[in-house]
């Protein structure tokens, strides 16, 4: 596996929003559901940047180039007890696989997480996708006795409504 000494992560600006919108379409063709995106820029702002964000975005780049993102938010958990970094989107470019910036970004996750003493990282990762066993080579391990469940749409209009 190649490996590129030129990789960088930083932190995302309100300047690169329509680098990150389009990192988040190509993540979701990558993932086959283009037609789930209704995010637009203004909502990425908004939440990314806005007066209370939702979210944080980091940029990895190979020779000055966007090749990747992650974009992260503090999960609960009540049986650590502590705040935790749950990573919402990971995306690697396809050309830029291979030369180490995955692990950048999961390095600069981690050092977010120890930084602000978080109790640990989750993320979900369907199950074809072949970026499974690179996790695990970390030490990151399926919550195969965990089912995520999902509520939007008209059902979670519905139950508020109830």
């Amino acid at each position: 596996m190649s490996r590129d000494s030129n990789v960088t992560v930083r932190r995302a600006s309100i300047d690169d929003v329509p680098l990150v919108f389009q990192l988040i379409r190509e993540l979701a063709e990558f993932e086959r559901i283009s037609h789930e995106v209704t995010a637009t820029e203004d909502i990425i702002r908004e939440n990314l940047f806005g007066e209370e964000p939702a979210a944080e975005a980091i940029i990895a780049e190979c020779g000055g180039t966007p090749a990747g993102f992650a974009i992260y938010f503090h999960n609960y958990s009540t049986f650590v007890g502590r705040a935790g970094l749950y990573i919402e989107d990971l995306y690697i470019r396809p050309e830029f696989r291979g030369k180490g910036i995955g692990k950048a970004l999961l390095k600069e996750c981690a050092a977010v997480a120890g930084a602000r003493n978080l109790g640990r990282i989750e993320w979900a990762v369907l199950d074809w996708n072949p970026a499974r066993e690179f996790y695990e080579h970390f030490g990151a391990r399926p919550m195969d006795d965990w089912v995520l469940y999902r509520l939007t749409g008209d059902a979670l209009k519905k139950l508020a409504d109830s």
